[in-house]
């Protein structure tokens, strides 16, 4: 007979009230505001494990043609005709994933650079980042297989999956934002973060007609979207605006209406250092100076998140 034990949460073995705990954190993570980060890598480990589930139950009972079936359609094919009666894919092969490797550098480089990204622009900028860095990659594998006469016998069959595309515009657009920040690498030391950059672009664009052309290319398309996508914002143009509108959209239809109140406030003293912010979010000279005598007392490194956004925010409107 199987033991049954409620006040331990086992039953036949199987622990519950672990298993409950991890759903929780699942659920945490994204409940959580301003997490966009750690949700993306969920994501992506979630669809990875699903398949990974799926595949060995499919071909344990001997329908693994079925798992085939579902690869082909989260993954991104370059024929036309295909796309067009699968457009979704577009989005989901950049969080989908087969080999191990591929997925653990992927989520790693993501991890690394996706916290500058985050620490400095901010949560929605690296999501937005990371989505149009997809989007570029994909379009640009589309394009490039169609239009150049090197991949006209490759265009029938060939699909694309990875988050290598979107992982690229996160790293370039860190490294175009922060050129000499520096990385501590195994074997190599400090190395400044726009020579990581620029290696892997020069290695992708060798390898662009190798076995992997595709990916490569995806490579590419995210890297000069990344590189764009800062310089336009360091212009007053943020790429990502109209994601932000569609997510605030999204998420209003779900989200119940408040019931109105009227209340009175003081518009003059508000926000950081007790003054307010104007327009787009762009600090005022006292927060500029508030910021830099914290940095001149205690050094960069010691300004919170917020702050170095601000101080971003700051040299934007100076440029």
């Amino acid at each position: 007979m199987p033991s049954f034990s409620f006040d331990t949460g086992v039953i036949s073995g199987i622990n519950f009230t672990k298993m409950n705990g991890i759903l929780d954190d699942f659920r945490n993570a994204f409940s959580r505001k301003n997490n966009g980060l750690i949700q993306i890598i969920l994501i992506n480990l979630i669809v990875f494990l699903a398949l990974i589930v799926l595949k060995v139950v499919l071909t344990l009972s001997g329908a693994s043609y079925i798992y085939n079936v579902v690869l082909d359609q989260l993954a991104l094919p370059s024929a036309l005709g295909s796309l067009i009666y699968k457009p979704w894919t577009l989005f989901t092969y950049f969080f989908t994933h087969e080999g191990i490797f591929h997925i653990l550098f992927n989520m790693l480089f993501l991890y690394w650079f996706g916290k500058l990204i985050d620490e400095y622009l901010g949560n929605r900028r690296l999501i937005n980042l990371y989505v149009l860095g997809g989007l570029a990659g994909g379009v640009l594998y589309i394009a490039l297989y169609n239009l150049l006469p090197y991949f006209a016998d490759r265009v029938a069959g060939s699909t694309l999956i990875g988050a290598s595309g979107a992982v690229f515009a996160v790293v370039v657009g860190a490294a175009t934002l922060m050129p000499n920040y520096t990385f501590h690498l195994l074997l190599l030391g400090p190395v400044r973060i726009k020579y990581i950059a620029a290696f892997y672009v020069v290695l992708s664009f060798a390898q662009s007609i190798g076995a992997n052309a595709g990916g490569e290319i995806a490579h590419l398309g995210g890297a000069l979207l990344g590189f764009v996508f800062i310089r336009q914002l360091r212009s007053g143009n943020d790429m990502g605006r109209p994601l932000t509108a569609f997510a605030e959209w999204f998420n209003r239809l779900f989200r119940k209406k408040p019931v109105m109140r009227v209340t009175y406030q003081n518009k003059t003293k508000s926000g950081y250092g007790g003054y307010s912010s104007n327009n787009y979010g762009v600090p005022n000279q006292d927060e500029i100076d508030t910021i830099l005598d914290k940095i001149s007392r205690s050094g960069y490194e010691s300004l919170s998140k917020e702050e170095k956004q601000k101080l971003f925010r700051a040299s934007q409107r100076k440029e």
